[in-house]
């Protein structure tokens, strides 16, 4: 029997229509569908591709939101495990990650563990949430030669990206926002800063001055900091 192919399928950032033509065939090809849950039962990037998968085989993975190295380690074997389980009977397995997956996604654990075993996975890229930012501000990440950096929020340590002679991308910043706010000021950059949250999803809110926005804005937060302009 011919092994199947996993697939770590970018979704976008949250707005259906951004799903590409790509992921779109594959989401319809494939014999299943890998689905992340963070362990409170929220699907956000299933309830994006959910009408071309209503008719397939969902395989539930718990990816918890925890900094214990050894419960991740052992959430992403499992999955890899139960990936390469349906990839031995021929199945092929797209994976579902918001964004792109190359981006900070959990996938790149499991794709790296199914590839190790022998098993055949692919890349498949999505539009990333910060340029789906920058479209909803009607802005661009960077012009002529500026630079751009992308920083997870929750960097132990702001100082030295916020020193770089670039404009500044903070992903995931919702639990950080106090901090984040309190670093800008400090570097003479709050009012060159924006944020966008749950880009493309239900309850989107813009902030095209970040000074103004209040301090709990969720997960899904994106800032954006131009510091050429």
């Amino acid at each position: 029997m011919t092994r199947g192919t996993l697939y770590g399928l970018g979704v976008g950032p949250g707005d259906p229509e951004l799903l590409t033509l790509k992921a779109v065939r594959i989401l319809r090809e494939a014999d299943v569908i890998a689905v992340p849950d963070k362990g409170s039962g929220e699907k956000t990037a299933f309830r994006i591709v959910q009408e071309y998968v209503a008719d397939k085989t969902i395989l539930t993975c718990v990816t918890p939101m925890v900094r214990d190295q050894a419960v991740l380690d052992a959430a992403h074997d499992q999955i890899a495990a139960d990936i390469c389980a349906l990839l031995e009977e021929g199945k092929n397995v797209a994976f579902i990650t918001l964004g792109d997956p190359t981006v900070y996604a959990t996938y790149m654990y499991i794709h790296r563990r199914v590839l190790s075993r022998g098993y055949e996975a692919v890349l498949v890229p999505g539009v990333p949430s910060f340029c789906a930012v920058a479209a909803r501000l009607n802005t661009s990440l960077c012009e002529q030669s500026q630079r751009l950096l992308i920083v997870p929020a929750s960097h132990k340590d702001m100082e030295d990206c916020l020193n770089v002679d670039a404009n500044l991308v903070f992903m995931k910043a919702g639990r950080e926002i106090g901090a984040l706010k309190e670093k800008l000021a400090e570097h003479g950059l709050l009012e060159h800063a924006s944020l966008v949250a749950n880009c493309g999803m239900e309850g989107e809110q813009v902030w095209e001055h970040f000074a103004d926005m209040p301090e709990n804005t969720g997960y899904f937060s994106v800032v954006l900091v131009k510091k050429g302009e």
